[in-house]
């Protein structure tokens, strides 16, 4: 692509997806053609598909000039959505960047799970543990019978996102944000459903995640001890003392340690029998389970 942003050639839309795309299978790229669609979709701030309705249209050089930039970082391998700045979850468009993780649609199935349990029910309180982009807490407050969500994080930055994403998509969702780990930043305070979606990689994957996360996404909410669990029994172990009688504690883990945490769930005698939960793989994802009343 050298000298495109510099008037040596004018680019069509076509031209630049089929450049772009053997480009990026020559890096590796195994999906080249969406990516090279995603990243210019974005540039002329066009959907995907209205792309093809395009084909002939001659790039400005300025459009050029922010593409190639866009695609350098791609090339690297930075998420699509961190080079766009924004993610899709749900009925929400979220801002996210590399202070939190991308939401992704396994969370979604989480959410719906909450839904379920709460449809019905008036007036609920909702924690949200880890908030990161404010993704789970936003929809409960938007979607669900929640009068008050509290959103948490360990990192300042994240709660920075969430608050932004909060002011742009749901102004009026009543949702609070607090700085703390775990159920700290809780104080006390009871709620009908505590719902987390938390780190949960151990350290010895680290080798085997995809460069995308690895290399990327904010390891302080990927990684959690030597089996990823670190953080999940400490929310299992203390979900007595958050949750009202009755109420949900609903955790989405990695595909191979719904039974582990099944079994944490089996050793604290306040909590009736869990719930396992498939995502949208057909992967187990999700552990629920009822404070007894």
């Amino acid at each position: 692509m050298s000298g495109a942003g510099e008037g040596e050639r004018v680019w069509t839309v076509v031209e630049m997806i089929r450049w772009t795309t053997g480009w990026l299978q020559g890096k590796g790229f195994h999906n080249a053609r969406l990516n090279a669609e995603m990243l210019l979709a974005g540039v002329l701030r066009l959907k995907r598909l209205d792309l093809y309705l395009q084909f002939d249209r001659p790039l400005r050089a300025e459009e050029v000039a922010e593409f190639k930039a866009r695609l350098l970082r791609r090339a690297k391998r930075e998420p699509l959505q961190y080079i766009e700045g924004i993610a899709h979850f749900r009925h929400l468009v979220l801002r996210v960047d590399a202070r939190v993780l991308i939401p992704r649609p396994e969370t979604e199935v989480l959410v719906d799970a909450v839904l379920a349990w709460a449809r019905g029910r008036e007036a609920l309180s909702a924690a949200d543990v880890g908030t990161g982009s404010g993704a789970i807490a936003l929809a409960l407050a938007t979607e669900g019978p929640f009068a008050r969500v509290v959103a948490t994080d360990v990192e300042p930055g994240a709660l920075d996102v969430a608050r932004a994403n909060h002011a742009l998509a749901a102004p009026d969702a009543p949702i609070e944000f607090r700085l703390g780990e775990s159920y700290g930043p809780l104080d006390g305070d009871r709620f009908d459903v505590v719902v987390s979606n938390p780190p949960y990689v151990g350290l010895d994957e680290r080798d085997a995640l995809d460069p995308e996360v690895r290399d990327w996404e904010p390891a302080r909410a990927l990684f959690a001890g030597a089996d990823g669990l670190e953080v999940v029994r400490g929310l299992v172990s203390g979900a007595c003392g958050v949750l009202r009688p009755g109420g949900l504690l609903a955790l989405e883990v990695g595909a191979a340690q719904t039974e582990a945490v099944a079994e944490m769930v089996r050793a604290v005698p306040q909590f009736l029998e869990p719930a396992v939960l498939r995502d949208l793989s057909g992967r187990e994802r999700i552990v629920t389970a009822e404070l007894r009343a």
